[in-house]
């Protein structure tokens, strides 16, 4: 009888169904899906028969911002002549005022070739880092005000079409780049960057009321942003976006400073100021782990990785993601091969991504309790459903693939079609088998789906 019973105990253990690894809630909506599929740099568009460059691929993937950034390090952007303050004005002992004190041509093609790939222009006034033995640019200015007008001018140039400009609509511009680093991005006090900072704001400010005037994407230390807007807000400096940076490989880290941030702009008065992570990546560590860092971004784990940051801020406090970097020829850009330029994983984590930014746009609950099991879901207004998921970790021991489960209303049965990245795909179409509102996904550790219905 005790068998009997305990056969009766198991067979109804397998007949109950089997918990879903995700379970989505069209439902319930959470807001808009956010630009997470930004970056830093633009494409690189030749026009040479003997060279390669990416401007298709970069405008298939409906990039939303490209970030000015250490632009000037790539020649075919035009290197020393790009983007940099320095190199827009390149003798500070002229006057501001005079259209022919500055050098807009190369700096202008760039920008036209950003635009032209359907990606709008988020423009760092400031420098590139400076690694060098003496550093030349990252100095405090000698008169702040006329760097602050300096600034006005090239805002003038490319959006009023100042000194034969252009119109390019330019909304965002951020104040310099990492003065909380060291040397190699300041070589100054926090005061004197203060002084600037708030020279430069509320100057732009004054001139430009409709524009977004904010920065300073700092390194996201601390106690030195602590500093920074309590001084900000003591001295009434406007500030519309604090940007900020992030490297590390824990998505989870994102979800934390992202909530610290946006508590610490709140306390400080800037409840409506916007929090950008406008540099992040994947960085093991800046020494010895380097250089497998670098390796990794490049591989199918920086796919993986890429879409499950993406899917983890999604739901945070920020309002924009900028990856680092789209420049190319460079080791850092995890999106284009270093000596082709053909897309590599990252590339298509953020592709994916603009099919829920455009094709779909609202953001509804997708709930997980895999450790390693990222998510982001969303629906169109038609009522079409798109999700993405990503199997990322750390362990590079886990090497078995697993089956996962995903459960929603309105999920047909029969076979729906998902594009699969991973060791063996590259958003390649792959059919899936649905049955009772449920999709199942066989997934390799760093890889990604998405699937729509």
């Amino acid at each position: 009888m005790k068998k009997f019973a305990l056969a009766l105990l198991l067979l109804g253990i397998a007949c109950l169904p089997m918990k879903a690894d995700i379970v989505v809630k069209p439902s319930v909506e959470k807001g808009n899906i956010k630009p997470m599929n930004a970056v830093n740099n633009g494409p690189e568009r030749s026009g040479k028969s003997q060279q390669s460059d990416n401007f298709e691929a970069y405008k298939a993937a409906r990039i939303p911002y490209a970030r000015t950034h250490d632009s000037s390090f790539n020649p075919n952007y035009g290197s020393e002549h790009t983007v940099d303050i320095s190199a827009v004005f390149p003798d500070f002992s002229r006057d501001p005022g005079k259209a022919e004190n500055y050098d807009f041509a190369v700096t202008d093609k760039y920008l036209r070739n950003i635009q032209d790939a359907g990606t709008k222009v988020f423009f760092r006034l400031g420098q590139k880092i400076e690694h060098y033995v003496r550093k030349y640019n990252v100095c405090p200015p000698s008169d702040n005000r006329k760097w602050a007008r300096i600034c006005e001018h090239i805002i003038r140039h490319y959006n009023e079409g100042w000194a034969d400009g252009m119109h390019l609509g330019i909304e965002y511009w951020e104040i310099w780049n990492e003065p909380d680093l060291d040397d190699s991005t300041w070589k100054g006090t926090p005061e004197q960057f203060y002084d600037l900072y708030e020279t430069t704001a509320k100057h732009l400010k004054k001139c430009f009321p409709e524009l977004k005037i904010g920065g300073p994407a700092a390194t996201g230390r601390r106690d030195w942003s602590e500093a920074f807007l309590a001084e900000m807000a003591r001295r009434k400096v406007p500030i519309d976006f604090y940007s900020w940076h992030r490297y590390t490989v824990d998505p989870g880290n994102f979800v934390m400073n992202a909530t610290y941030f946006r508590e610490l702009l709140d306390s400080n008065g800037y409840t409506g100021t916007e929090s950008i992570i406008d540099e992040w990546n994947y960085v093991k560590g800046w020494r010895e782990t380097y250089p497998a860092s670098l390796q990794v971004i490049a591989s199918e784990k920086g796919g993986a990785y890429t879409a499950a940051v993406m899917c983890a801020v999604q739901d945070c406090p920020v309002d924009m993601l900028m990856y680092y970097d789209a420049r190319t020829g460079t080791r850092f850009n995890g999106l284009f091969d270093y000596q082709s330029n053909q897309p590599l994983s990252a590339y298509y984590a953020l592709y994916a991504w603009s099919h829920l930014l455009y094709d779909y746009g609202t953001c509804v609950e997708a709930v997980s309790d895999e450790e390693d099991i990222y998510t982001a879901a969303a629906k169109s207004p038609s009522g079409k459903m798109a999700i993405l998921v990503s199997r990322y970790n750390e362990d590079d021991n886990d090497v078995a693939a697993r089956v996962i489960k995903i459960k929603a209303p309105g999920i047909p049965d029969g076979t729906v079609y998902g594009h699969l990245t991973d060791k063996w795909h590259s958003y390649t179409e792959v059919p899936l088998n649905c049955s009772d509102g449920e999709i199942s996904v066989t997934l390799l550790p760093s890889s990604f789906i998405l699937i729509e219905w």
